[in-house]
Parts: C-alpha cells; structure tokens; sequence
C-alpha cells in the first residue's frame, strides 16, 4: 500500500532564492540516492512561502527503511541540515502521513 508523507513548511523571505536552491539539491539527492519519490510543492493559494515536500513510497515498512538510511547518510544530514538551519522558520514544519485505499472493495 502506497504511503505518502506531505511536509509543509514556511521559507525566511530574506533566504528565498537559496531555500529554493537547497530544495532543489535535496530533492535531487533523495530521488536519486534512496528508493522513493520526492517532489516539490509551490503555493497557488494560501500563505505565499509555504512550500510542501511530497514523498511517496511503496509501504510504511519502505518509508521506515529509506528514513533509516537517509539518516545514515552524511551528505544528506549536511542538506537537511542546511536547510533547516538556515531557511525554513523555526517551528513551521507539519509532517501527515497518508495511505493509498485505491483498491479496496466496498
């Protein structure tokens, strides 16, 4: 069952560009290094700086593993640390998890 993990979160306006740029690297990273998907959501409505990561795996038990992995990862814990650190707003991260019901019978 396909598990999807949506991240929002609000950039610093005054580190936009470089936010961008990060996201960019990051997401690049985590769609070639580790075995999921990850996209980039902008906003068309509601608050101007609220980006969105949306990252889709084939089960929890897979999302569980790949965290594992990123984690272990030097490299990416350098880019997510940047980009915490330097252009996300303290405490504006929200993390859901989802699941796929596509499927099912009624």
């Amino acid at each position: 069952m396909t598990v999807f993990v949506y991240q929002t979160f609000e950039i610093k306006q005054d580190q936009f560009k470089e936010a961008l740029q990060n996201l960019g690297e990051i997401q690049k990273f985590r769609n070639e290094e580790f075995n999921h998907k990850v996209e980039i959501l902008s906003p068309i409505s509601g608050h101007d700086h609220t980006y969105a990561l949306l990252s889709t795996y084939e089960g929890l038990a897979e999302m569980e593993l790949q965290d594992k992995k990123m984690f272990d990862d030097e490299k990416y814990l350098k880019l997510i640390g940047d980009f915490f650190l330097k252009n996300i707003v303290q405490g504006s991260m929200h993390t859901q998890i989802y699941r796929n019901t596509n499927g099912k019978k009624s």
